[in-house]
């Protein structure tokens, strides 16, 4: 059984079942998740591309219906007792499924941790007391279960495994009818509703200034599949300006940019190991952003800023995300070379920190050594 409540789960998830799959052609999936779960074979029980929503307020709004989910959830368990409960970040849901499931005798692997690092490392006990195993994506996670006596396996980042173009750049500009003489900027708002609605319109508006200074730029978004037509085209079109829209092939999409402003979360990691530079913007509501910045520990918000330990991609977070700014970094990072090469020089560096890959494989792995013990 999996559980996964947002984009980025819902691909590592089904990347996970599809390697199962190789080594347990019998086995059944089943769960809460989205279209690429669906996609790889797993019965989805309940539709999560309606609750991935990330702050206090939004979670207070969409409350009902994470409850009825969480509700589903353990129903679900009871009545199928299925042989390992797979939970994928969305950490505070899974969380409370976790600890139901090992009251009923149910074994949990946790995939992807909490980002302890960066606050309330206490949570290490707490989930500790709820799994059999905690699954993390950075080597540097190991060290705050195993203090603690935890089971704990770096399985590495299923993202290096999969962030991998199906074309070549050129053979994509010319499938997706850009012009490769003129510089072309990607526009990553999220894969949240709320995500969407906040940065979406400053991204926009950004885009318009940049295009007053660049004759010919050329813009582009990746959708993602949590996000409707209906609500982007409510945005797109109160902006006098072109933007093209692909579904589905999100690594051809980016690799095709010469420069991205994008949401905080796992997209900067798939930029960074495209190599691909990039300007990271966030907007939370006033009351979620006051407690992130009371318990957040961390200097940044940017994976890739984390992994490197400085920064090396610009962050424009709440009142610093703005059209104006967002407009500068992306001017700067096309006009200016030796900024935007000591970019992809860090980001090169990021990319080798994360290792060879086979973060599926060794979350099928994990799984199929549980099952069997």
């Amino acid at each position: 059984m999996f559980s996964a409540g947002e984009s980025s789960g819902d691909k590592h998830a089904a990347n996970m079942f599809l390697e199962l799959k190789k080594q347990l052609p019998s086995i059944k999936g089943i769960g809460m998740g989205g279209v690429k779960m669906q996609q790889a074979g797993i019965e989805i029980e309940y539709d999560s591309s309606g609750i991935g929503v990330i702050g206090l307020i939004e979670i207070i709004k969409h409350f009902g219906e994470i409850h009825r989910a969480l509700k589903l959830m353990k129903r679900l368990i009871v009545v199928e007792e299925p042989d390992l409960l797979v939970c994928v970040d969305y950490k505070e849901f899974n969380f409370k499924l976790a600890r139901f499931a090992k009251q009923q005798g149910i074994k949990v692997l946790f995939y992807v941790s909490p980002q302890v690092w960066a606050s309330r490392p206490g949570r290490v006990v707490k989930y500790g007391k709820v799994i059999d195993m905690m699954a993390v994506i950075f080597p540097f996670e190991t060290a705050y279960y195993e203090a603690k006596n935890i089971p704990v396996k770096y399985v590495g980042h299923p993202s290096v495994d999969k962030v991998s173009p199906n074309n070549s750049k050129t053979e994509n500009l010319i499938q997706f009818s850009f012009q490769a003489d003129k510089p072309i900027v990607g526009l990553l708002p999220g894969s949240r509703d709320n995500e969407i609605n906040r940065m979406l319109p400053v991204m926009l508006a950004a885009a318009e200034k940049i295009s007053k200074s660049h004759a010919g730029i050329q813009f582009l978004l990746p959708q993602a599949d949590s996000i409707s037509d209906e609500l982007l085209q409510s945005y797109l079109e109160k902006y006098d300006i072109q933007i093209n829209v692909i579904k589905n092939q999100t690594y051809d999409v980016i690799q095709c940019c010469d420069a991205i402003m994008t949401t905080s979360g796992t997209a900067t990691l798939e930029i960074s190991l495209l190599k691909i530079p990039m300007v990271i913007t966030y907007k939370l509501s006033a009351i979620t952003y006051l407690l992130a910045k009371y318990l957040v520990i961390t200097k940044f918000i940017g994976l890739p800023n984390i992994i490197a330990g400085k920064q090396i991609v610009k962050e424009l977070i709440q009142n610093d995300a703005n059209e104006k700014n967002l407009a500068d970094e992306i001017n700067l990072i096309l006009d200016n070379s030796k900024y935007r090469e000591k970019m992809l020089t860090e980001l090169t560096k990021v990319k080798e920190m994360l290792g060879q890959g086979g973060g599926s494989k060794n979350m099928a792995d994990l799984a199929v050594s549980m099952l069997k013990n």
